[in-house]
């Protein structure tokens, strides 16, 4: 969860003082990123994607089940091995790295994948590798899960217990121990505190509360702390701790695109896809315990790291505040960036006048520059004493301390400041991760490819973004794949090429450039009148591009798995889970889930994901083919488009 240095942490108050210097080296150290890599090409698409998983331990005689806190450890013994595969000269195919909580374990493949359409026969294997190689340090009554715990609060949910200090803790929560942040590196830590300490009260999160046929209502519960008393709402689920947000798990994608210009374009072309994403994907609808009236995380994560203070949250007028801000740091992006975007700019963003002149003085595009100035109202939040003074040329941590710690749906990542093979990336941020490799695979292959029929066909999706804001929060509304509509584009546009070869988008005002309200059905199969659907076009793509038949086996599998959910011929996880608790024979149909239920519920899930048990409500029928290796000729071909990059950039 953002950029990991060795060194001393800095308190909020030890920060404070060198706010304004991180924020001037930060805009420095971009404009030298910028000015080193502003005409970088690099003809080579590369991607690669970042599962997070929880570690649970079953009692099975109790019938209780346990987020397990050897995060860790398992690490140190994953990053061991990877040292001596190094040693030994042996190719390492799993990266593993910390998160947030000590229970959670994120991975990526060793090595990003190709443009060549072959990689996706690697996808699914390379996830089931990295699950295979945490299992083998796992104990028998424990297991490796890619979900979020929907127990997460609730009474003795960790291994080993933890103990409740709202007193001495830094995020003072009734249900939440900062014990369960994971210790192996005092960034989580000092996360927690510096944001609690910034905002100047604990986290406070609500989430509405499923009503069922027994529920409490009007639905409140009855706590001592006074923050409690004063910020829990009727009929939400309180939550009142970081770990409640960066807790849930993820699945991210990052591309590498062939210059920035692609970058920015790409960039504003998927953030109105975020919100249909996180409606397919949804997996997210249990809290502390009780079933919610939404079936994803986002604005749980978005409220647990809110750091603004009262005043930037227009709770109190402005004193020692800059700006109002209606945004907490991990939220909707507020802004294209690509210069043919911006008649659809039409939230007001703010940001400080001096940052905004200083990088188009500097020849930053103007658009770019209002992105990374408004990135910039926020304030660091994780700076480490040995690295104040740094070398503005070489270095890049001031400026990634802020563009590492504001999280919105979309990212768009600079080259580092070093020679390396890394170019101009976006990261694709709001998928709720599936139960099963098959699943996360489907969703990797669904947005890559989309990415590749997006540039391939120049296609314009962009709407206003106050509508994507809008989607975005519809999107997590329960069942929302089912019975939600969402403005979307109803016509397919493509984009006009200029003779500079510059990308330009017609007209606002013509009628080709219309929404309409559309179902997430509609969106990615097709509203049977004018949009052919999204995944229609990936096979429109295919057709015309050169496939074996492994890969357009492999390929179909996932995508006709997505336009199945979709059409909810297929339940999302969300959908299979609420049908679970509410078939089980403990559950009281009054919104608490109890633990024998969340016990069979995720021993149930744990035997989906291995396979021993089938769940064709949730995964259909469907079987992937997949490759551990990618054949000689594929290796072949992306050697010979990588040395006749070299060789390009040579002469």
């Amino acid at each position: 969860m953002g950029l990991l240095t060795t060194g001393l942490p800095l308190s909020w108050e030890e920060i404070l003082p060198y706010v304004d210097y991180i924020k001037e080296h930060g805009i420095a150290q971009f404009l030298s990123i910028y000015n080193k890599a502003k005409h970088r090409e690099d003809n080579l698409f590369r991607w690669g994607d970042e599962i997070e998983y929880t570690i649970v331990k079953f009692d099975h005689e109790a019938k209780k089940v346990r987020v397990c806190l050897r995060g860790d450890e398992i690490l140190k013994q994953l990053q061991a091995q990877a040292e001596v595969n190094d040693m030994m000269g042996t190719d390492n195919k799993t990266i593993w790295a910390p998160e947030l909580c000590g229970y959670m374990i994120e991975g990526t493949p060793g090595h990003p994948y190709g443009a060549l359409l072959a990689c996706f026969n690697m996808v699914e294997t390379n996830m089931i590798k990295r699950r295979k190689e945490v299992q083998k340090h796992l104990n028998e009554d424990e297991a490796l899960m890619s979900m979020s715990f929907p127990a997460l609060g609730a009474l003795d949910f960790t291994y080993p217990p933890t103990k409740i200090d709202m007193k001495n803790s830094y995020g003072k929560s009734m249900w939440f121990s900062d014990e369960v942040i994971h210790q192996g590196h005092p960034r989580y830590t000092n996360l927690l505190r510096n944001i609690n300490q910034r905002r100047g009260e604990k986290i406070s999160i609500n989430v509405p509360i499923f009503k069922d046929e027994k529920t409490p209502w009007p639905f409140t519960e009855e706590f001592e702390c006074p923050e409690a008393k004063k910020n829990a709402k009727e009929n939400h689920i309180y939550l009142d701790h970081l770990g409640f947000g960066p807790g849930c798990c993820c699945l991210q994608i990052t591309f590498q695109t062939i210059n920035m210009e692609e970058a920015t374009w790409l960039y504003d072309q998927l953030a109105p896809i975020t919100p249909i994403v996180v409606a397919l994907s949804a997996a997210t609808p249990i809290y502390r315990s009780y079933l919610a009236d939404v079936d994803s995380r986002w604005d749980v994560i978005s409220a647990s790291a809110d750091d603004r203070t009262a005043e930037e949250r227009g709770i109190v007028p402005l004193k020692n505040s800059k700006f109002i801000l209606d945004k907490a740091r991990y939220a909707c992006l507020s802004c294209y960036i690509h210069e043919t975007s911006q008649p659809y700019n039409d939230i007001k963003v703010v940001y400080e006048d001096n940052i905004l002149q200083k990088l188009i003085d500097e020849g930053v595009d103007e658009h770019v520059a209002r992105h990374i100035a408004h990135m910039f109202i926020r304030d660091p939040i994780q700076v480490y004493k040995e690295r104040l003074e740094q070398d503005d040329e070489n270095a890049t941590e001031h400026f990634e301390t802020i563009q590492s710690s504001v999280w919105n749906n979309m990212r768009f990542k600079p080259p580092p400041s070093d020679n390396s093979s890394i170019g101009w990336r976006v990261e694709f941020r709001p998928t709720e991760v599936q139960l099963t490799d098959f699943e996360n695979a489907a969703y990797c292959c669904f947005v890559v490819l989309l990415t590749r029929v997006i540039v391939s066909y120049n296609l314009v999706f962009v709407t206003n973004i106050s509508t994507v804001n809008q989607n975005m929060r519809i999107s997590q509304k329960r069942d929302a794949v089912l019975n939600e509509k969402f403005l979307f584009r109803n016509k397919l546009i493509r984009c006009e090429m200029t003779s500079d070869g510059k990308r330009k988008i017609p007209d606002k005002n013509e009628p080709s450039f219309e929404t309409a309200e559309m179902s997430v059905n509609e969106i990615i199969n097709g509203d049977g009148k004018e949009f052919p659907g999204l995944v229609p076009l990936i096979f429109q793509y295919l057709d015309e591009a050169e496939t074996d038949v492994n890969t357009r086996e492999t390929i179909t599998q996932y995508l006709t798995f997505i336009q199945k959910r979709a059409a909810g011929e297929i339940s999302t996880l969300a959908h299979w889970m609420r049908d679970f608790v509410q078939g089980h024979p403990k559950y009281a149909k009054d919104s608490h889930v109890p633990d024998e239920t969340v016990y069979d519920m995720i021993k149930t899930m744990n035997e989906i994901t291995d396979g021993t048990k089938e769940c064709p409500k949730l995964l259909g029928d469907f079987k992937s083919k997949t490759e551990r290796e990618v054949t000689s000729a594929v290796c072949r071909a992306e050697a010979a488009i990588v040395a006749a990059h070299e060789k390009s950039v040579v002469n």
